[in-house]
C-alpha cells in the first residue's frame, strides 16, 4: 500500500510538472510564430520610417491630415445643415449624398496629391541626377520619392473621406433614435467635436495653446451652420 501510494504520488507530481511545460512551449511556439508573423510588418514600418526620413513625406503627410480633414468635415457639415434647414425626413437621402460627397473629396484628393506629387517628386529627381550624373531611380533616394507618392496620396485621399464618413455616422441610426432631427443634432455635435479635435492636434504640432487652437477651428463649423441658416432665411 505504500509502495503503490509512492508511486501514485510520483505520477502526480510527473502529470503537475509536465503540465506547466507544455504550456511553456505552447507559449514558446505561439511567439515564434507572431515574430514570423510581425517580422515583415515590422521591416516594412521601418523601410516606410527611412523612406519617409528622406523625403520628407512625414511632414507633409501631416499637413495633408489636418488641411483635408478640415474640409471633409466642413464640407459635410454643408451637406448636413442643407438637408437640415430644408426640412430633409429620410436619412437615406442624406446617407447617400454624403456618402457620395465624401468619395468624391477622397477621390478628388488622393488623386490630385498623387499627380501633383508624382510631378514634383520626378523633377526633384530628375534634377538631382543632372547634377549628379548618377542614375538614382534604383537608389534609396528614388525608391523614398516613390514612397513619399504613395504615402501623401494615401492621406490626402483618406482623411477628408473619414473626415466625411464620421459626420453622417449617426443617420446610419435614425431607426433606433425618436426622431431624424436627433441624428442631426448628433451629426452636428460630432462636426464641432471633430474640429475641435483637430484644433488640438495642430496646437500640439505648434505647441499652442489647444483649447484655443479647439475653440478657433470650432468655430469654422459654427459659421458654416450660420451661414446656411442665413441662406435659408434669405431664400425664404
Amino acid at each position: 500500500m505504500v509502495g503503490s501510494g509512492y508511486v501514485d504520488s510520483e505520477e502526480k507530481v510527473g502529470k503537475v510538472v509536465a503540465k506547466p511545460t507544455s504550456v511553456v512551449t505552447t507559449r514558446a511556439r505561439l511567439k515564434q510564430r507572431l515574430c514570423r508573423i510581425s517580422a515583415p510588418l515590422r521591416a516594412l514600418a521601418q523601410r516606410w520610417r527611412e523612406y519617409s526620413r528622406l523625403s520628407g513625406a512625414g511632414n507633409i503627410a501631416r499637413r495633408a491630415f489636418a488641411n483635408n480633414s478640415f474640409d471633409g468635415v466642413l464640407t459635410m457639415v454643408g451637406v448636413v445643415m442643407g438637408s437640415f434647414v430644408v426640412g430633409v425626413q429620410d436619412a437615406k437621402v442624406i446617407l447617400v449624398t454624403g456618402l457620395s460627397t465624401a468619395v468624391a473629396i477622397g477621390i478628388s484628393g488622393g488623386w490630385g496629391a498623387y499627380l501633383t506629387e508624382s510631378a514634383e517628386r520626378n523633377r526633384e529627381l530628375a534634377e538631382l541626377e543632372k547634377s549628379t550624373l548618377t542614375d538614382l531611380h534604383g537608389s534609396n533616394i528614388g525608391k523614398a520619392a516613390r514612397a513619399a507618392v504613395v504615402i501623401v496620396a494615401g492621406v490626402d485621399g483618406l482623411s477628408p473621406f473619414l473626415a466625411a464618413f464620421l459626420v453622417v455616422i449617426p443617420f446610419f441610426f435614425t431607426s433606433l433614435l425618436p426622431s431624424i432631427s436627433y441624428a442631426f443634432y448628433a451629426s452636428l455635435g460630432m462636426a464641432l467635436l471633430a474640429l475641435f479635435g483637430l484644433g488640438t492636434y495642430l496646437a500640439g504640432i505648434s505647441h499652442e495653446n489647444k483649447i484655443a487652437y479647439g475653440v478657433k477651428t470650432a468655430i469654422a463649423g459654427m459659421i458654416c451652420m450660420g451661414f446656411s441658416l442665413f441662406v435659408e432665411k434669405l431664400s425664404g
